[in-house]
């Protein structure tokens, strides 16, 4: 779905999973400081809007997700996960409940299989799934920012900064109202600083929640009855997982970054040697220079130096081995 604020001054399309919102609006590390400083707003219209409505929404939910929401109070923020038979990740939804209805956005394009799968678990409850991407859009204020919500608005707040569902055909006045605009790659510098993972990017087709840090942050490890548990109970009580995430910091000398998938290897073993994971994500931040995210074997070495696509890589631990 085509954002019309690509129409803005500078607007500078997006690719890949982005695709549909600005990457940058001419400046990208003015946009990142601005982000970090609490100003302007990210349009994220390009993502999946679902909501989930009926008194038995949050009992319902709360047997399908890994995170504990059958009390969620109204206007607290979560985040959730579904996980396969297997424990792997499927869906990843970042949630709200207004007292009525449950909101949520996710990856772009996955509502609709997502969307499937909750229709079919309904059963007898009472609740009812609507894809509202069409009429709502996801616009991003970061923390700090004294902008106000207007009375009725549907928030998501974190500590990164506050979602709110907008209507969609009013994209154009809220733009208006709270410039400057920033594109999404100044907030995913900043997503990829805070560690923070992402479906589609950081994950693959058998990645369990260990692997990324979700324990705690989508997954409550005192709940039951979700598909997949058996796999998280026993990783965390009896295991360990195979792979894990660490963010690293990347040789400014070179040009280009390594790409989604780029291999990492041992700097000591050069580019001829084994594959021990991949680059998840990249960014060029304000501050810290050239940034990834990476997955890679438990048992490489923490204070290696690696070769992330070829470019020098210092290594920080985000999941412990």
């Amino acid at each position: 779905m085509k954002s019309p604020l690509l129409s803005l001054p500078g607007a500078v399309p997006a690719e890949g999973p982005d695709e549909g919102v600005a990457a940058h609006y001419g400046d990208l590390f003015r946009e990142q400081r601005s982000l970090a400083d609490g100003t302007g707003f990210v349009d994220l219209s390009h993502r999946g809007v679902i909501t989930v409505s009926g008194p038995d929404r949050l009992s319902w939910l709360h047997l399908l997700l890994t995170q504990h929401v059958s009390e969620l109070p109204p206007g607290q923020a979560t985040e959730a996960l579904i996980l396969s038979a297997h424990g792997h990740v499927e869906h990843a939804l970042y949630l709200v409940d207004d007292g009525e209805t449950t909101w949520a956005h996710v990856e772009p394009g996955t509502q609709e299989a997502l969307l499937a799968y909750l229709e079919s678990m309904k059963f007898f409850y009472r609740v009812e799934t609507a894809d509202v991407t069409e009429a709502y859009a996801v616009v991003h204020l970061p923390a700090g920012s004294i902008a106000p919500t207007p009375e009725g608005t549907v928030v998501r707040e974190t500590a990164y900064g506050r979602d709110l569902f907008w209507p969609r055909a009013e994209l154009e006045s809220f733009a208006a109202q709270h410039a400057p605009a920033i594109g999404v790659l100044a907030y995913e510098a900043l997503r990829v600083e805070g560690h923070r993972p992402r479906l589609g990017l950081e994950t693959d087709h058998r990645t369990i929640p260990h692997e990324l840090g979700w324990i705690g942050t989508a997954v409550h490890l005192h709940k039951g009855c979700y598909r997949g548990q058996e796999t998280v109970a026993r990783v965390q009580n009896l295991g360990k997982p195979p792979r894990r995430l660490v963010f690293l910091h990347l040789d400014g000398s070179e040009v280009q970054l390594p790409g989604h998938g780029a291999p990492v290897r041992l700097a000591a073993d050069g580019e001829d040697g084994r594959q021990l994971g991949f680059v998840t994500s990249s960014a060029r931040h304000h501050e810290l220079g050239p940034i990834a995210l990476a997955l890679v074997k438990r048992n490489v070495p923490v204070d290696a130096t690696l070769l992330a696509g070829g470019t020098a890589a210092a290594q920080e631990v985000v999941v412990e081995p």
